[in-house]
């Protein structure tokens, strides 16, 4: 089971909203919308369930144009961020509704019901109407109601954001088995790269209404095409800096004064020499211990403690740049602090955005 989108755009009173995109999805893990909000993933989803109609382009399922047939005459399931019941029917009911449209015999909606309601931990409030529910209970009912309809193509836009932690982990492991059985073409909406990464599948990133990248989610982020990529797929930020290749060495460097230098790495063995734009993760970042590592000194600006970990906002070549370190560690905000920089997990950028040695 596939769905093609062939060069599909959407224009809005002159204004692009989705620019041409190509994209190949298919059943068998979920396909994941990755980007921040306004980056285009609702959009996106509208097009590839008939909501909206693209200004250019079309969308294929199965190997058939469906672009002009309403979201009506297609399988299709979605979740909302914002979760939508209906308000004078029960949860029970919420759930059922799908099934009893299709006219399925009463015993088989009583057994699928009750078993996404197992699954979604809503037994206890099958007789409930959603007004009578907590807002997490109310987007549980709403999965819930995915889950049960036989859908061709599943659509699960911020599914889990209104969640409390502990449910939102437990359907982040559950959700791509639950799905995958089905055997629908599953796409998953997210703001969060660490969210994407537990899901595994493919990701698509998103910037602006236009894909940037797309593979399996896991060599996606090991090796992004291009900077905006890199960017998309980063939380926190990822740390940007100006170097100068010469020869076999690399500097980052401010006002024409080397801050720290290194050995070329293997990516930029072959580039000429010049400026580049180099990538390094928050978690590459760490507290200067002596290790031998190039470091750089910069001013904290900010400090969190993250559970196990902690992170420094600090100010490098007037860059922002941030630390991510298992531990706690005794960053004073307006000092100076030294950070060794893990350079051999850096990306290189040539300008126009493209990751050189990829």
């Amino acid at each position: 089971m596939t769905l093609e989108l062939r060069q599909v755009a959407l224009e809005v009173g002159g204004e692009t909203h989705i620019h041409p995109t190509d994209l190949r999805l298919e059943r068998g893990g979920f396909n994941i919308l990755l980007g921040t909000t306004r980056a285009g993933k609702t959009t996106l989803m509208h097009l590839m369930a008939g909501l909206e109609r693209p200004t250019a382009g079309q969308v294929w399922f199965e190997g058939r144009d469906v672009t002009g047939i309403s979201v009506r005459r297609r399988n299709v399931a979605m979740v909302h961020q914002q979760f939508i019941n209906y308000p004078s029917l029960s949860v029970f009911e919420n759930i059922a509704s799908p099934l009893r449209v299709a006219r399925m015999a009463r015993a088989e909606i009583d057994a699928r019901v009750r078993e996404a309601a197992d699954l979604l931990k809503l037994t206890p409030m099958l007789g409930r109407r959603p007004d009578e529910l907590s807002g997490g209970q109310q987007q549980r009912t709403a999965i819930a109601r995915a889950l049960v309809k036989d859908a061709d193509l599943v659509l699960l836009d911020e599914p889990l954001a209104n969640l409390d932690y502990k449910l939102r982990e437990e359907l982040r492991e559950e959700l791509p088995r639950l799905f995958e059985a089905k055997g629908a073409v599953v796409v998953y909406a997210t703001t969060e790269p660490s969210e994407a990464l537990l899901l595994a599948g493919h990701t698509a990133t998103l910037h602006e209404g236009r894909v940037t990248g797309f593979g399996p989610t896991g060599a996606l982020y090991r090796a992004p095409g291009d900077l905006l990529t890199a960017q998309v797929f980063s939380e926190p930020p990822i740390n940007l800096g100006r170097v100068e290749k010469r020869g076999g060495r690399v500097a980052l460097a401010q006002d024409g004064a080397a801050l720290a230098e290194w050995d070329a790495p293997a990516a930029l063995s072959e580039a000429a020499d010049g400026t580049y734009t180099m990538g390094l993760r928050p978690h590459f970042v760490q507290p200067a211990n002596g290790s031998g590592l190039p470091e750089v000194e910069g001013r904290v600006l900010v400090t969190e403690l993250s559970g196990s970990e902690s992170v420094a906002h600090f100010e490098l070549a007037g860059q922002p740049w941030v630390s991510q370190a298992h531990g706690i560690h005794p960053f004073e905000v307006g000092l100076t602090a030294r950070f060794a920089l893990e350079t051999a997990r850096a990306f290189y950028f040539d300008g126009a955005g493209r990751r050189v040695g990829s």
